[in-house]
């Protein structure tokens, strides 16, 4: 009677080192893209206005952001909110309809994000 189980065997026929159980698993670091607000005072935001591409309508779009999308759709949220206006969030940037930099800028300042108007 083989008493090898599935892992051992998986193991051997990949020639793959195969962990034990009891050991610790291993902690690798990563950087946890998760909440916004954990970004704060690490990177500088950028604030831009955009009139190409949008039937000459003015965006403002605000780049910079390395947290997930659902973090990303909350900060927006309250953005535009704020604001009273549309918008967007996807891709680590952010669409509020109209030129609201200024207002963005101190809305940001408030929330403690660093960001520049360019």
């Amino acid at each position: 009677m083989n008493t090898m189980d599935w892992k051992d065997a998986l193991g051997k026929a990949f020639n793959v080192p195969v962990p034990d159980e009891n050991a610790a698993p291993e902690v690798t670091e990563q950087q946890d893209n998760g909440d916004a607000r954990q970004q704060q005072d690490s990177t500088r935001l950028d604030i831009v206005l955009e009139r190409k591409g949008r039937g000459g309508k003015q965006a403002t779009i605000i780049t910079g952001f390395t947290c997930d999308d659902e973090a990303l759709k909350q900060l927006a949220s309250k953005l535009k909110s704020s604001l009273g206006v549309g918008g967007s969030a996807r891709g680590g940037e952010i669409l509020i309809q109209g030129d609201f930099r200024q207002r963005v800028f101190e809305l940001l300042k408030q929330m403690g994000f660093k960001a520049r108007i360019i």
